[in-house]
């Protein structure tokens, strides 16, 4: 994960193209919110290993590189550039911003999972950052190919163009602010820095917090020409079209086989019911009788193999391809944790758990992530326990770490304050609460038992643990793809197919917006590294590539129709009390909703009537 950043001075932009309104005046008056200092040390946090800056100057006939410290802002039009870096990829130290002989900038923030070919000693940004300096103008072409999660910021000397975006999913943040009479300059952020809240002007108690936008998916480019009428460089900002035809498929989000023919749901039941059986003798001491082809895994569905495989393959690109992952003998002596994996025990984490297994070297421990607001009891903390020991039963050979992270919201407040500023632009109380729940487990300061203790053992002596992989895989897609959320069950109900089909399509399509941006920047401020194993190109487009009513059965009740296709991989990793569990959203399965209700609210009961989950956050005292 790495944190990136730009800031662009004393160029009039047009806007018209994005119907963002008139072209603001460029004014001398206004003030950042923040200081370059605050926006360097929110990014550091993300790219730990190193922070680097670079200037350039502009003028009607070019660039020229500049100290970062020598030249007054007010002075020049100019573009600054910032890049802190957490370097997973390359044998040999990677510092941004990266510059090329033609002096080509670029600040970038991803992993190239496929479609580029990157070798296992190389570093994906330098692999990029030639082929961009190769391409011409054809830059849309290069990132279109890019398999993986990626934001990027480049500046091409020879055509005078900024370029800019993020993955057509969402995966990795990018915030903007856009050029307002308010404040003129054009900014790029990774994340909002905690002073652009705690400074905003604040009005009857509120705080203002439109200063960013979530950048929408996809490719722009600001060509910055001469200077107009009044003296002024102009840049104009066009958005660009994906040239991957699979890639433009995807965005869609379209599958061929939605509403079923009577015989075919007649079938897709039938198979449901029947590996429902098998599995709930499984659950019981009474041996099934094998079927035709020999095991009980013939009743599952051919697609929830097909599935498998993928999210195999997906697990294996996040988890297993380069030096990183290859235990030397130094790294088993250290105690090495290269990933993580934030851990409900629910059906999502503990299929991502069992196919880390599949795919990391066997010397590897693994740290499975888990945070509880109410110590033992939340029902996230007893599903963690119970799907630990459902993976020692079926890997026994590997380590297993259940970090146990309690946290006590009354307490937070300054953490709370800090979250806050890392959710931004979004700001209801959801999602900071699952801000706080994510941002605490991946930080992964907790306690480890050991593995043959009795949890309910008072006595049990816990060892003080902080977690220290750097990557940790994360289940956010699983819901939308497989319609896991209630929601997805009211539409069922109330339109049959079509009308849950438009329903995830939505949920795909959004987000980038409602989860990803938000859980990127909470995640990523703790020095790691977010990778999503269902939101790989090859998973999505497998899953689309399936039937509907083979995906999910919501005629069934919870925990065995909704999601149908990922409880059948479960059964076939043998992952079985694990296919039978019900979705539970993060602030419910931590009780972080609950505490906060309390806390904010007065009462559970108060909260619901005031609708606390979209409530909108409006007061700093709300914090304190």
């Amino acid at each position: 994960m790495c944190g990136i950043a730009l800031i662009i001075y004393g160029v009039r932009f047009d806007l018209s193209s994005l119907l963002l309104g008139a072209t603001p005046p460029v004014t001398k008056s206004d003030q950042l919110q923040f200081t370059t200092a605050d926006l360097a040390a929110a990014l550091r946090r993300r790219g730990p290993d190193s922070l680097g800056t670079k200037k350039l100057l502009l003028h009607s006939s070019g660039s020229k590189v500049a100290s970062f410290i020598d030249v007054a802002e007010e002075e020049l039009p100019c573009m600054d550039f910032f890049g802190a870096t957490l370097q997973l990829r390359g044998v040999n130290p990677v510092a941004q911003p990266l510059m090329d002989l033609n002096e080509n900038v670029m600040v970038y923030n991803g992993e190239i999972f496929g479609g580029i070919e990157i070798g296992g000693e190389e570093n994906d940004g330098e692999v990029l950052m030639r082929l961009l300096g190769e391409c011409g103008g054809s830059v849309p072409n290069v990132v279109s190919r890019i398999k993986g999660p990626w934001a990027l910021i480049y500046w091409q000397e020879s055509t005078r163009t900024l370029w800019f975006g993020r993955d057509a999913f969402g995966r990795r943040s990018l915030l903007v602010h856009w050029p307002t009479v308010e404040d003129s300059r054009f900014l790029l952020s990774s994340v909002s820095p905690g002073a652009s809240n705690e400074r905003s002007s604040a009005e009857n108690g509120t705080t203002k917090r439109d200063f960013w936008d979530e950048l929408p998916c996809g490719i722009y480019s600001v060509n910055i020409d001469a200077p107009d009428c009044d003296g002024f460089l102009v840049g104009e900002v066009k958005k660009h079209e994906w040239t991957n035809a699979m890639l433009e498929e995807l965005i869609k989000w379209e599958r061929t086989s939605i509403e079923p023919q009577p015989e075919e749901l007649h079938i897709s039941r039938c198979e449901t019911v029947r590996g429902q059986h098998d599995m709930n003798l499984l659950a019981s001491d009474v041996m099934p009788m094998p079927s035709k082809s020999g095991n009980i895994q013939a009743s599952i569905s051919v697609p929830a193999e097909t599935v498998l495989i993928a999210l195999r393959e997906s697990v294996l690109r996040r988890s297993s391809l380069h030096r990183i992952f290859q235990a030397g003998m130094d790294d088993v002596e250290k105690n090495l944790v290269p990933v993580a994996v934030l851990f409900s025990g629910g059906l999502d984490s503990m299929i991502i758990a069992a196919l880390l297994h599949e795919c990391l070297d066997p010397s590897y421990e693994i740290d499975l992530l888990n945070v509880s607001f109410d110590g033992q009891s939340a029902p996230d903390r007893i599903s963690a326990k119970a799907g630990v020991s459902e993976l020692r039963r079926i890997a026994p050979l590997r380590k297993w770490k259940l970090v146990e992270i309690d946290a006590d919201l009354s307490i937070l407040t300054f953490e709370s304050k800090h979250v806050l500023s890392l959710i931004n632009p979004a700001n209801t109380y959801m999602d900071l609460n699952i801000g706080i729940a994510l941002w605490l487990a991946a930080g992964g300061d907790g306690w480890v038992y050991e593995e043959n203790s009795k949890y309910n053992d008072e006595n049990c002596q816990g060892v003080r643990y902080k977690s220290k992989a750097r990557i940790v895989l994360v289940g956010s897609g699983a819901d939308e793809q497989c319609a896991g959320y209630g929601r997805h069950r009211t539409k069922y109900r109330s339109g049959s197919w079509l009308l849950l089909h438009e329903e995830m399509k939505l949920d795909m399509q959004r987000i980038w917006k409602r989860n990803l941006g938000r859980d990127d920047r909470c995640i990523a401020d703790t020095g790691k590294e977010a990778r999503f194993p269902f939101l790989d190109e090859d998973v999505i487009r497998t899953l689309l590539g399936i039937p509907l009513w083979e995906v999910t059965n919501l005629d069934q009740p919870s925990g065995i129709g909704d999601k149908k296709i990922l409880r059948e991989v479960a059964e076939l990793l043998g992952l079985h009390e694990a296919a039978t569990l019900p979705k539970r959203a993060i602030q419910f399965g931590t009780r972080i909703a609950r505490e906060s209700n309390r806390k904010n609210f007065g009462s559970n009961r108060a909260a619901n009537q005031a609708s606390a989950g979209s409530a909108v956050i409006h007061k700093q005292l709300d914090m304190a």
